[in-house]
């Protein structure tokens, strides 16, 4: 009996898509994890590095268009004139 239902946890998994009664080797598992973490940082870095210097020039451009639309609508105090 012990081993019938040893046997049906094999077949229900986790959500990593490992078998519950199955062993696990922590090392690796550690890897695949880090190494998914690793995949989303880089994903990221791509995302806020990779750009074209014809996107980063547009992008400076709009930042400094934005900050003089800012300036322009800046009160001057009277006593510092």
């Amino acid at each position: 009996m012990a081993i019938l239902r040893s046997r049906s946890l094999k077949t229900s998994l986790c959500s990593d898509g490992v078998a519950m009664g199955d062993l696990v080797n922590l090392k690796r598992f550690k890897k695949r994890q880090e190494r998914a973490l690793s995949e989303q940082q880089a994903e990221t870095n791509r995302a806020r590095f990779g750009r074209t210097k014809s996107e980063r020039a547009a992008d400076a451009k709009r930042a400094k268009q934005a900050s003089d639309l800012l300036d322009q609508h800046r009160f001057e105090s009277e006593e510092k004139a």
